[in-house]
């Protein structure tokens, strides 16, 4: 939903005024389960990308928290923290990202994960794989940034004691999310151009080859869209992320409390 409403110059059987009228419409005249394309490659790049992220995010924490504020837990931390665990996890999703975006688009024509990547590969080159990686990093340092910082903040205030408490971790993290995800869409406008290369609105203005850069990417929005353009798509981009960082934050803070307990048990 999140990429189809951030179409620039959508087809005029795929415009839609909401999250609510996308869904309906794409279950409607594509499928029950077109909204779901794309999700094989996201799972196959969920694993090993959130494996890196949440790692080198806890080793660098504790680091930087013992450097900055001792025995105490510094905000600058843990967004310079969140942040590096960014560059990792990035360079592991976005192919994974492009290909789920080109899949998702109306009327894509590629009709499997494989297809798509052979496909892509042939005509445009490996290098169209990491086509977004500057702006992927140049939205999501920031958003993890905010996130992270957001989440920790929130955890001060409703679970001062940082025990496990399932529930205070489910609204940390939907509310992190939500804050990170509005202040970033701009730049996951930019992204989602970049991923999918929209041909009419390329050649709307005049745009002959593949699109690349921040930069140009950033002009193009604007361009077609205005100011408005920059925040296309931003409720299903809330709506997407508050869930999903809900989820990310209970089942790690599950595993991580899950993990230390047993490790204790077996000291004892």
């Amino acid at each position: 939903l999140q990429t189809r409403m951030q179409s620039l110059q959508p087809d005029p059987k795929a415009q839609y005024r909401s999250v609510y009228e996308a869904l309906k419409k794409i279950v409607l005249t594509e499928g029950l389960w077109r909204p779901l394309r794309g999700i094989n490659v996201t799972m196959l790049g969920a694993g090993p990308a959130h494996a890196m992220y949440f790692a080198c995010y806890e080793k660098m924490k504790k680091s930087l928290s013992d450097t900055f504020q001792q025995g105490g837990n510094s905000h600058l931390a843990n967004g310079i923290a969140g942040s590096v665990a960014t560059l990792l996890h990035d360079a592991v999703m976005n192919p994974a990202e492009v290909v789920k975006q080109r899949m998702q688009m109306f009327n894509s024509p590629y009709t499997s994960v494989l297809s798509c990547v052979r496909t892509v590969q042939r005509t445009e080159g490996f290098g169209a794989f990491y086509r977004s990686y500057t702006t992927q990093l140049t939205m999501n340092v920031p958003f993890q940034a905010i996130h992270f910082i957001t989440y920790e903040f929130m955890q001060e205030h409703i679970n001062p004691l940082r025990e496990y408490n399932p529930q205070s971790h489910i609204v940390s993290g939907a509310v992190a999310g939500a804050v990170a995800a509005a202040a970033t869409t701009p730049l996951d406008v930019c992204k989602t151009l970049l991923n999918t290369q929209e041909n009419t609105a390329l050649s709307s203005v005049n745009i002959s080859g593949h699109l690349s850069g921040m930069a140009n990417a950033f002009r193009t929005v604007y361009q077609l869209g205005g100011l408005w353009g920059f925040f296309k798509g931003v409720q299903a981009r809330v709506i997407y992320q508050m869930p999903s960082t809900a989820i990310a934050w209970s089942v790690y803070e599950f595993f991580k409390y899950f993990l230390t307990k047993h490790k204790l048990e077996k000291r004892t």
